[in-house]
C-alpha cells in the first residue's frame, strides 16, 4: 500500500512541474509541495511507520 502511494506521489511530482504555458507563472509551488509530501512519505516508509 505504501509503495503504491509513493509511486502515485512521484508521478504527481513529475506532473506538477511548470512546463505548460498556462502554468509557468505558478512557479515551483505545486512541485515543491508535492516533493515535500514525497520526502515525508519516503521517510515514513523507510522507518516503518507507513
Amino acid at each position: 500500500m505504501g509503495t503504491i502511494i509513493l509511486i502515485i506521489l512521484v508521478l504527481a511530482l513529475i506532473g506538477a512541474l511548470p512546463t505548460w504555458p498556462h502554468s509557468r507563472n505558478w512557479g515551483y509551488a505545486p512541485s515543491g509541495i508535492t516533493g515535500l509530501i514525497v520526502v515525508i512519505l519516503l521517510i515514513m516508509l523507510l522507518t516503518g511507520r507507513l
